[in-house]
């Protein structure tokens, strides 16, 4: 093996080892900066020794033994007095005499180490923003780099996120581990929260000139699948990934080749990915077999399910559509969800029995700079023939939107208004 092919194959290795070992590491250390600058130690060995040792059988049991090691040498260097380090250190130094049991080590608690991890890269005491770039360079495996690029921020201002987020968690002492109760059900909200807006972030990107970025989409998808298994009895959970499932069955047909969008209704339904649709069919059936009271996650994918399940645009079933936003709406009230319940609305009843529905959202302050409120309300006059006002909120929505391909085509929108006068 060449030495452009090792270093290609330790790249491959870290990114599918890193969070498992951060998650072990953080297990044993109880403090999640420091697991990551010990995994991030092993990295460098493994750069250093492997383009001359070749790759191990086992490279990440390799890299846990090599990261363990630098954490003994740790404790001992900072010559740790106090009893809780202590036995951290005569731990690891235990569990170094007993190499040949490493690998089973290394798997006994993954699943239990994963999840810690995932509830304390999301807790509520960060910030979402920190949360979602902790989230992703932690378990995601994601570069500053590769984040910062993805929602178009500077490297400097991610990785001040990610220290400050890491330092917050060690200030506050907050423990490595699965809140119970009370405390889990609010823990687990936060989790889903930053793996949807990861999904939604991919999905229709709020800046930028791409419409969609198809691998922050595949992340929270990989996450979801991830958490899912872990925690296998949580409805929501698995409401969520069935949701993102099926909406990221139609990542394909939402651009033209030039990446120009499509929207909806006019998508060839052919190009949508058929096996994750049985997948998020799949995951649904699952969420709704551990409960009576669907949640947000798995109400959005019931509704995600009535678009899958329909052969064409017409065949959609609008009304149950309309009803299930209604059921949403009432679980959790949002002015973003009312305008998605008056869109179905207009669908199975025209749009003159939906536009009171958006003109009452008017003054909502949430929505005041939200472009899609404008954009609804322009496609509702337009189809009234109502052109010069659907014009007006066509530009409006254009000038609100911070996406380049979304703003062309509001802008076309308006143009079509105009033509049609």
């Amino acid at each position: 093996m060449t030495s452009a092919e090792t270093h290609r194959a330790i790249q491959a290795v870290w990114r599918i080892e890193q969070a498992r070992l951060i998650a072990s590491l953080a297990r044993m250390v109880r403090d999640v900066g420091l697991a990551e600058e010990l995994a991030q130690d092993a990295l460098l060995v493994a750069l250093e020794k492997w383009p001359e040792s070749g790759v191990p059988d086992n490279p990440g049991a390799w890299l846990m033994a090599t990261a363990k090691r630098r954490a003994l040498d740790h404790f001992r260097r900072k010559k740790m007095m106090e009893r809780k380090h202590s036995e951290i250190g005569r731990e690891l130094e235990s569990e170094q005499d007993q190499m040949p049991d490493l690998e089973a080590a290394l798997d006994d608690d993954i699943g239990d180490d994963l999840l810690r991890l995932m509830f304390t890269a999301c807790h509520p005491l960060l910030t979402t923003e920190s949360r979602v770039a902790l989230t992703l360079r932690l378990i995601a495996g994601l570069s500053s780099e590769e984040i910062a690029r993805a929602f178009l921020s500077s490297e400097a201002t991610i990785q001040q996120r990610i220290v400050r987020a890491k330092r917050t968690l060690a200030d506050a002492k907050v423990a490595f581990e699965t809140p119970r109760g009370a405390e889990r059900v609010t823990r687990l909200a936060s989790v889903l929260e930053v793996i949807y807006l990861v999904f939604n972030e991919g999905y229709s990107a709020t800046a930028g000139q791409d419409w969609m970025r198809p691998q922050l989409c595949e992340e929270a998808l990989r996450l979801g699948r991830i958490l899912a298994e872990l925690a296998p009895a949580e409805p929501e959970v698995h409401g969520l990934v069935a949701l993102m499932e099926m909406q990221a069955s139609r990542l394909g047909a939402r651009t033209k080749p030039n990446g120009e969008p499509i929207l909806l209704l006019d998508q060839n339904r052919a190009s949508w990915n058929q096996l994750l649709i049985r997948r998020g069919l799949a995951a649904l059936a699952r969420a709704e077999a551990l409960t009576s009271a669907p949640g947000p996650y798995l109400l959005q994918a019931e509704i995600a399910a009535c678009h899958a399940s329909a052969r064409t645009a017409e065949e959609t079933d609008w009304p149950l559509i309309a009803a299930l936003y209604e059921v949403l709406t009432a679980l959790i009230p949002s002015p973003v969800i009312e305008l998605n319940r008056a869109v179905a609305v207009s669908m199975a009843a025209g749009p003159a029995a939906a536009l009171p529905l958006v003109d009452a959202l008017a003054e909502a302050p949430s929505l005041k700079a939200y472009h899609l409120l404008p954009s609804v309300r322009g496609d509702l006059l337009f189809k009234l023939a109502r052109y010069e006002e659907a014009r007006v909120e066509f530009e409006r929505a254009a000038a609100l939107t911070r996406n380049a391909r979304e703003r062309a085509l509001l802008l076309e929108r308006a143009t079509a208004c105009t033509e049609a006068l």
